[in-house]
């Protein structure tokens, strides 16, 4: 029905005749002269109607916006002072011969070019939110996102291969997604939360190299930015070790920004190990474009009178200062508003220290409540090892290494990009490694997986499986990119014995193993070669890309915070007649009927 779409016409194709066919984006009548902007997936082109066609024009008049035209004309340069550098077609117009309305459309719930919508109102009518020109670039670039990585891997010897959506429950993890099952009475699939065990049964049957961007499930507690449906870019490959199969992902990585946005990444990315990133930022993705860094000083006030320090200094908690150059200028009013947003990551109070004179280690040079708790021999080694000068600020966090970790780690962000402590980087990848093999659940009080089962402890740190799983170190890496992470993966556990030591590690017993991973466990004795992997976040990866404020602009059909589908609103109640097939019934809430006496 077209020859062109509207944002491929320009100068080239002046004095021919094109067919068009998209959206009225608006309309404007300037004296008997009628302006039509038809919008489609690739821009907008202005049409020009004018009375010499009588029918034509009397069309042109009842279109209302968001009407579905189709516009036969002439391509012709718009006259001098009325070009639009901003469009593509700015240079042109069309003078239009014919128009016909292929659907007139009901007025919508809002302007396309509104920028004050409500993520609800924008969700519950969806398909009108996604003609907006910034959805349509946002989908259009994922779109590009995951052709750049699907030409990548199949150049590179990568089968893609489709693994099942009804699968095994292994609640490992996050909570699954459960579909309960309608010929076998009482018995449940689960909606896959990655397709990790099947990939490594892949490399077990011989594939050598997979992928798949695949759909995903988890059904975790509410996030702010979290989907429980989400796309990764899955990746296995075997008879690589950990060192080759990050290079060869990395190498895909800088593949993708340049093809989908021309954006070239640093050669080679840098490197660090968790304990590092924790120690330096407070965080395992941490952002390398902000300078602020997190300074150890927990074997500096052990033995100070100030409780706050000395109490988690004692008892195996950290204390750690973050210092801010010049940061003696603030406010306290901004350090108030800094001491609450602490607070959301646990954190009790945030201590400070105002560096007037750092000549004079004492409360004539240091401003603080806190100074004349420390002794001057503290004082003199918070300075020296944070390298603080006169006319700077320092931070302090004090209480479980987490909490620390996390609010100071937030901390440094925050202020970093609010006060310009950042290096002018665009894009700041790192490849963290050597993450800790498992961590301890103070409440289950037995060990965790910090990854997953199924990923391979350092060879030389097997020995220490049974005897001290805290000094595990795993062959773990994810990739982080501006203070996200957008992909994690692992060399996997490919010796049938050691996978069993892992899950005893993990007090997964014989019988558990066998009812849960049975599959897994029998594979593996076949000959299972050495392999690993990686998944790529592919919402996260557009985001970002995008600059868009959430993931929820690069997916086309979103959830909202609560799991809800404003659009279909999903999930909704099924009759009795389907729960009766799946042999479900539901718990029924006890009405209480309150009589109200006159």
């Amino acid at each position: 029905m077209r020859t062109h779409y509207c944002g491929q016409l320009d100068a080239s194709l002046c004095d021919q005749i094109v067919t068009l066919a998209g959206w009225a984006h608006r309309r404007r009548d300037h004296g008997g002269v009628i302006f039509i902007d038809l919008r489609d997936r690739e821009g907008l082109a202005q049409i020009v109607c004018d009375p010499d066609r009588p029918d034509m024009f009397k069309i042109a008049e009842s279109v209302r916006n968001e009407f579905c035209l189709k516009i036969t004309g002439k391509v012709r340069m718009r006259p001098e002072g009325t070009r639009n550098p901003n469009l593509a077609s700015g240079d042109i117009e069309v003078l239009c011969h014919a128009i016909e309305v292929l659907n007139p459309s009901v007025t919508p719930p809002f302007q396309l070019d509104d920028e004050h919508l409500t993520e609800n109102v924008r969700l519950t009518h969806r398909v009108i939110d996604l003609r907006r020109p910034q959805m349509q670039k946002n989908l259009l670039l994922r779109y590009k996102v995951a052709r750049a990585f699907r030409r990548f891997l199949d150049e590179h010897g990568f089968i893609d291969v489709e693994t099942p959506m009804l699968t095994k429950s292994t609640p490992e993890g996050a909570r699954d997604y459960l579909v309960p099952s309608r010929v076998h009475p009482g018995q449940f699939f689960a909606l896959p939360q990655s397709p990790q065990l099947f990939k490594q049964l892949l490399m077990v049957a011989g594939f050598d190299r997979y992928y798949q961007i695949v759909k995903c499930f988890r059904d975790e507690d509410l996030r702010a930015d979290r989907q429980p449906e989400f796309t990764q870019v899955d990746i296995e490959t075997s008879f690589m070790d950990e060192d080759e199969i990050t290079a060869l992902i990395e190498e895909l990585i800088r593949y993708v920004f340049k093809d989908a946005i021309g954006v070239d990444l640093p050669s080679p990315f840098p490197r660090m190990t968790y304990a590092e990133a924790m120690r330096r930022f407070g965080s395992d993705k941490p952002d390398l474009r902000v300078t602020l860094e997190l300074t150890e000083i927990t074997d500096l006030v052990t033995d100070v009178a100030f409780k706050v320090f000395s109490g988690p200094a004692q008892s195996g908690g950290r204390v750690a200062a973050l210092r801010v150059p010049g940061g003696a200028s603030l406010s306290r009013g901004e350090i108030d508003e800094y001491t609450k947003f602490v607070g959301i990551y646990g954190a009790k109070g945030l201590a400070y220290i105002k560096v007037n004179d750092v000549t004079q280690p004492n409360e004539t040079g240091l401003q603080s409540p806190i100074v004349k708790n420390l002794s001057e021999a503290a004082l003199k080694g918070i300075l020296a090892r944070t390298g603080a000068q006169s006319g700077d600020l320092i931070f302090f966090g004090a209480d479980k290494a987490k909490v620390v970790n996390d609010a100071l780690g937030a901390l440094r962000v925050k202020l970093g990009h609010e006060k310009g402590y950042v290096n002018g980087q665009a894009w700041a990848p790192l490849w963290v490694v050597d993450f800790p093999m498992f961590e301890y659940d103070e409440e289950e009080k037995r060990w965790t997986a910090c990854h997953h089962p199924f990923t391979s402890p350092k060879d030389e740190h097997i020995q220490f499986l049974q005897s001290d799983p805290g000094k595990c170190l795993a062959k773990a890496y994810d990739l982080a990119l501006n203070g996200w992470e957008i992909g994690g993966g692992s060399v996997r556990i490919h010796r049938p014995d050691v996978q069993e030591a892992v899950f005893q590690a993990l007090n997964i017993g014989p019988e558990e193993q066998q009812a849960k991973f049975g599959f897994l466990l029998d594979a593996l004795k076949y000959g299972a070669p050495p392999h690993g992997g990686l998944a790529f976040g592919l919402d996260r990866i557009v985001t970002m890309m995008a600059g868009a404020e959430s993931i929820r602009d690069v997916i086309a059909f979103p959830k909202t915070q609560r799991a809800q589908c404003l659009l279909t609103d999903a999930p909704s109640a099924v009759d009795e007649k389907q729960l009766r097939e799946l042999h479900i019934r539901l718990r029924q809430k006890l009405e209480t009927t309150v009589t109200v006496q006159p």
